[in-house]
């Protein structure tokens, strides 16, 4: 608390001075410099409130002698005012200082100022006399006058910046980058005023013939931080022209999406989707130069993370958003696949885009026969000239993760021999930095485990500890290696899937489940199970009653 005091204090004077400079000048310097501070002040002025609401009038005159001439200040400044919440809390101060039983003629001094200062807030939107009297003649009241003028002024401008932006080239009928500039400046502290917006989206989608940007930085981060925070709703295309002409607003949208999902619960991910589509990205991002930008981000928070399940799952989530916006947007893309991924075959990433519902399950095995085919070109062939080798590749493919995850359920529910170029998707899929060799090994290895699985089955009795056995759990192998990994997926798969595997389920994830870590993962993988056949329509109500029963029961033990 004394720590709160001291900072309290100090704040206070940094602001008493900054007022004091804004209040002698009013050149375009200090402008621009009141409009920079606007955010601050505010919260200064909310730590100033919650400070004066616990003391009575007479201590908070003895602790801040000068607070009347802060407020003031402050009261009299139009930017100060005009932004956010900023008035409503000098109200709040100011009847803070209200003696409300005035012992002297000094309290009731400082009443009377205090009424007075609160009328001038009130009213702070007044004309001279004239116009007072014109108004009234016309029969409008002050009231209704006011906002309508406000409406009409920002109309017209939103009018001349758009046809400044039809205009293109002719600079007679141009509106002067400079006043463009100064519109931006004055629009900063109005940027939550519902009929300001239209002017908002006029700035953000006039594009003026400058080499640089016209438009000030703050107006910008302003724009951002409301949308961000819901106080402002923009059209799409307007936010994708804000993004596209500040690059530090679209890293801004992206940061705060990641804090969302770090501070929500792990593995949920109808609720990562939630966040995802009210972050407006998947939208915007069908832009290929937005999408580009996001994508790079989701890249960087992979390799911190050496490749987490969780930013995998959150990659693939945000791409079938993102798919099904740019469905939404038009059936014919706008731009070449090329544009979004540069990186890859255009082939590859257009089968991957197919959507598995829209192809008869009796064609999925095919389906993913062709996109093992194409990988497997790209990473150990390179006939397709892919610049990012294995790693690219693989990057493209988990942002359509869900064909990966059917290759399982294929290969289980399937008597004949496993295809090869399933064993090896399945492998690549896991262990993308693993050699040819190696990848070889995991196939050999999970094509074992697959015929004793089909194997036991058959069988009319399973047990837990067979089961992991078979599956070589029991081994003293690392079980993060990408090879176990899979291993514990087919397990998990068989099951759901085999009828006598419900019996053994919660005794089998007992067992595997030996660390936080992989009792995380499996908790992630049922998560996913079940967005995903609910995403593709899969009605398979035993196994979706077993999948709930053992993600609700695992959640409850972390």
């Amino acid at each position: 608390m004394a720590q709160d005091s001291v900072d309290l204090s100090c704040d206070y004077q940094f602001w008493m001075q900054k007022l004091s400079v804004w209040d002698q000048a009013s050149t375009l310097e200090t402008q621009q410099d009141t409009c920079l501070h606007l955010a601050q002040f505010q919260e200064f002025l909310r730590k100033m409130y919650e400070a004066l609401k616990e003391m009575d009038s007479n201590t908070i005159i003895e602790r801040f002698p000068t607070i009347g001439q802060l407020l003031a200040k402050a009261c009299w400044n139009p930017f100060i005012l005009a932004y956010d919440e900023s008035q409503k809390i000098l109200i709040w101060c100011l009847c803070c200082l209200i003696n409300k039983e005035p012992q002297n003629s000094g309290q009731s001094k400082l009443n009377s100022w205090i009424q007075g200062v609160l009328s001038h807030i009130l009213s702070a939107l007044r004309f001279d006399k004239e116009v007072a009297l014109f108004t009234q003649g016309l029969g409008y009241a002050p009231i209704d006058y006011y906002p309508g003028l406000l409406k009409n002024m920002v109309l017209s401008l939103a009018s001349e910046l758009r046809e400044n932006h039809l205009n293109g080239f002719n600079t007679q009928r141009r509106m002067a980058p400079e006043r463009v500039a100064s519109l931006s400046r004055v629009c900063v502290p109005l940027i939550t005023l519902p009929d300001v917006d239209p002017l908002v989206e006029a700035l953000l989608i006039c594009h003026g013939r400058e080499p640089q940007e016209i438009l000030q930085p703050e107006f910008f981060e302003a724009v951002n931080e409301a949308i961000l925070l819901k106080k402002i709703s923009l059209p799409m295309s307007a936010v994708v022209c804000l993004w596209l002409r500040h690059l530090p607003s679209l890293e801004k949208a992206m940061l705060r999406l990641f804090e969302k999902l770090i501070s929500s619960e792990r593995n949920c991910l109808r609720r990562i989707e939630c966040f995802i589509k009210d972050s407006s990205l998947p939208q915007a991002a069908c832009h290929p130069a937005i999408f580009r930008v996001v994508d790079e981000m989701f890249r960087c928070a992979l390799l911190e993370t050496d490749g987490a399940p969780e930013i995998i799952a959150t990659i693939q989530v945000f791409t079938q958003c993102f798919v099904e916006a740019l469905e939404k947007e038009s059936k014919q893309l706008r731009f070449a696949l090329k544009t979004y991924f540069p990186y890859t075959s255009p082939s590859l990433a257009m089968v991957l885009l197919q959507d598995p519902q829209d192809i008869p399950r009796g064609h999925w095995l095919q389906t993913l026969k062709h996109i093992s085919e194409l990988l497997r070109e790209a990473v150990e062939d390179q006939t397709h000239g892919s610049r990012g080798g294995a790693f690219e590749s693989w990057f493209l493919f988990i942002h359509f993760g869900r064909w990966a995850e059917m290759v399982a359920e294929q290969l289980l529910m399937s008597a004949a021999e496993p295809p090869a170029a399933l064993l090896w998707l399945l492998a690549f899929y896991y262990g993308p930095r693993d050699g040819r060799q190696q990848r070889a090994q995991t196939m050999v290895q999970v094509k074992a485990v697959l015929g004793h699985l089909l194997a036991m089955s058959r069988s009319s009795s399973l047990s837990a500890q067979d089961l992991q056995t078979v599956a070589g759990q029991d081994t003293d192998t690392d079980p993060r290696a990408p090879a176990q990994q899979l291993i514990r997926h087919l397990l998990l798969n068989f099951l759901l899937w085999a009828p006598g595997g419900h019996t053994i389920a919660w005794d089998v994830i007992t067992l595997m489940a030996h660390t936080a870590e992989i009792t995380h993962e499996i908790i992630g993988f049922l998560d996913q199970t079940l967005y995903r056949w609910n995403r593709l329509g899969i009605e398979s109500p035993r196994s979706e009653k077993l999948a709930r029963e053992l993600l609700k029961e695992l959640r409850t033990q972390v």
